[in-house]
């Protein structure tokens, strides 16, 4: 079905997960498809906290066609989630299913939204059930949006529910116990009584007719058929969705472009774990190690929890290590401009925890991946990565911990070893292959939501 320039507006209310990795696909899923249709206007919704650190990704292009909108969360009934404690960006630990209670708890300030704004369509994330229920008591037709693969969705669905009869079918993604008892773990935390497991798959059967999944038929088309014929759904995938680097407000002149500007051609690894791990001490003690091993040059991002103000990053390294390093490495803490430096020529491998933004973004501008996963999607991710042939997993010990050796290995192996040409090839293919129907995906997901309001008209 085809619609053209003029055909009525269509106005789509999203409703992201409270995390920085889950409204930023949100986001740029808003700007791929309003830059396709004119006839489109997104709101986004989420709470004070998360929208101020996400407006600055609105360039004024967009500013006709994408709003962002408030969702308040009771904090009189929870002192202890004050409104900067409304994201899971620096949130302590001991507060996420607090956290979970209040977005629950806000569902009557989102039925407000609802029946303020009377949308065309709702787009929602995977732990909000409450989210398809208000809609459909307004109407309004509700599609679900997942930020996590379709493989990690399957390994779910087999291995987080009880009484499940469900076998992963796919020998590539084997979890080793502690990784499985890890995620289990964090898979069945509890808020309100209802057990995350419970919120995915109530958010996926509440979901019209489709599904909508952050990732490409390139790297999961296996998945993606398996999973439709699971849940009983159109898996529709959106493409990788990846900040365009001219987004980030980063000076050509700045410290980090000048020092690979004076890098050699892919000699240099990214090392980052994403806005929401923080590495222990003897984590950190065991990367540093196994950069020193490598003697490859790096970049490598440092970040603690917002609540410590008094860490410092010499504190945490092993004694003399900045010293040794001299020129060959540069400590950035806090934040860095990911994707141009994934970008950069100099940049041959990314040391990662497999986020699956991060890996997706790696993917995208062919830097292969050394992968060291610390929780939740991270393990199916990583598995993920080696099967498609775009990295290596560094090997862990028994128990699970990291190894200096392993690390070293892994990034030798990429960087610097003929044996990682392989990797650096396929990781060019699959960029290459993923770039050419991204269109085509994008497109697919245009169709298939408007044919739905359409038939819901």
């Amino acid at each position: 079905m085809v619609y053209s320039q003029q055909h009525r507006s269509i106005s789509i209310l999203m409703l992201p997960w409270l995390a920085h990795g889950h409204i930023s696909p949100f986001l740029e899923l808003a700007k791929k498809l309003t830059h396709k249709r004119n006839n489109l206007h997104f709101y986004i919704c989420s709470t004070p906290v998360n929208l101020t650190s996400i407006k600055p990704k609105l360039s004024e292009k967009y500013s006709h066609c994408i709003e962002f909108v408030e969702l308040h969360l009771p904090h009189d009934e929870l002192p202890e989630l004050p409104p900067h404690y409304h994201t899971t960006n620096g949130l302590p630990p001991h507060l996420m299913s607090t956290l979970k209670k209040a977005f629950d708890m806000s569902s009557s300030n989102f039925s407000n939204v609802l029946q303020t704004l009377k949308p065309d369509l709702l787009i929602y994330d995977f732990l909000q059930p409450w989210a398809p229920s208000l809609a459909l008591s307004h109407n309004i037709p509700a599609v679900e949006f997942c930020t996590i693969n379709a493989a990690t969705i399957i390994s779910i669905f087999a291995n987080h529910f009880k009484n499940s009869t469900l076998k992963f079918p796919f020998p590539g993604i084997h979890l080793p116990d502690y990784e499985i008892r890890m995620f289990k773990n964090q898979v069945e935390f509890s808020s309100n009584g209802l057990k995350d497991g419970d919120r995915i798959q109530q958010c996926s059967s509440s979901s019209c007719n489709i599904i909508l999944a952050k990732t490409s038929r390139e790297i999961e088309a296996k998945y993606i058929d398996y999973l439709s014929d699971l849940v009983g759904k159109k898996i529709v995938p959106v493409g990788p969705l990846v900040q365009d680097p001219l987004d980030q407000k980063t000076d050509e002149e700045s410290p980090i472009i000048q020092w690979l500007n004076k890098r050699e051609k892919s000699s240099v690894v990214y090392v980052s774990f994403g806005s929401e791990y923080f590495l222990s001490k003897e984590e950190i003690e065991e990367i540093a190690h196994g950069l020193e091993l490598s003697k490859v040059s790096f970049i490598w991002v440092i970040r603690f929890p917002k609540e410590d103000k008094t860490t410092k990053v010499e504190e945490v390294l092993p004694k003399g290590f900045v010293e040794r390093m001299g020129e060959r490495g540069m400590i950035v803490e806090g934040w860095a401009p990911q994707a141009k430096i994934l970008q950069h020529p100099s940049v041959g491998g990314f040391v990662s925890h497999c986020g699956w933004s991060s890996v997706l973004e790696s993917i995208k501008f062919g830097v292969p991946i050394i992968a060291l996963p610390m929780q939740l999607d991270q393990p199916v991710n990583a598995k993920l990565v080696e099967e498609v042939g775009v990295g290596v997993e560094a090997r862990r010990a028994e128990g699970g911990g990291l190894q200096r050796e392993a690390i070293a290995e892994a990034i030798g192996d990429v960087v610097v070893k003929k044996i990682g040409e392989g990797v650096r090839m396929k990781a060019l293919e699959v960029r290459d292959n993923m770039k050419k129907i991204e269109d085509e995906e994008i497109n697919d997901v245009l169709e298939q939501l408007e044919q739905l309001v359409q038939l819901c008209a």
